[in-house]
């Protein structure tokens, strides 16, 4: 058996995050699609409601789980892009190398992020599997039916995000180990 070194180690762990960070592309980009749909289902129900005084409790439910679907499979896109909210007032400043932002990011993300990901995917899972055993509707008339497919967004959201944090993970270690040398 051939020993592996940390050269081919690096190798390794550099595709296995630039897969992560091209399926996180796709599904960031795909998900903006929905943006444009979001904003042209606002328009027409905007417009029925105030031009005609016809609304539709469907529509209305309609904008809010394309809203959620937006959020939740775009954090992770967000997080790929580092366009996440983060506490700023030590990271920015000129107190910190790379180095030391890049140790930051790493231990966020392996104490904080991904142990904050794994909750919320074990917590959703039976809610949204309730949903699904009873299928659950809107209570509302006219409302949406399926519930426990926009609940089901909850975890896949932060499945995506929880893959792309491992990446991002892998590489700010590879550029504080980098920096160390």
């Amino acid at each position: 058996m051939v020993p592996i070194t940390i050269k081919k180690l690096k190798t390794i762990f550099n595709k296995f995050s630039s897969k992560i960070d091209a399926f996180t592309e796709y599904t960031g980009k795909s998900t903006s699609w929905l943006v444009i749909t979001l904003v042209l289902l606002v328009g027409y129900d905007v417009s029925m409601r105030y031009l005609f005084r016809s609304g539709s409790i469907g529509i209305q439910e309609l904008e809010w789980h394309l809203f959620s679907i937006i959020f939740l499979i775009g954090a992770a896109y967000t997080l790929k892009h580092d366009e996440h909210v983060r506490l700023d007032i030590l990271y920015r400043s000129k107190l910190l190398t790379d180095k030391h932002r890049a140790w930051i990011d790493v231990f966020g993300t392996l104490f904080i992020l991904i142990p904050f990901c794994l909750l919320i995917i074990i917590s959703a899972w039976p809610f949204v599997s309730q949903a699904y055993i009873h299928n659950e509707a809107s209570p509302d008339p006219g409302g949406l039916p399926a519930r426990w497919l926009i609940k089901s967004m909850i975890p896949a959201g932060f499945c995506l995000v929880l893959i792309q944090g491992i990446a991002e993970a892998i590489k700010k270690l590879t550029q504080a180990l980098e920096k160390e040398q």
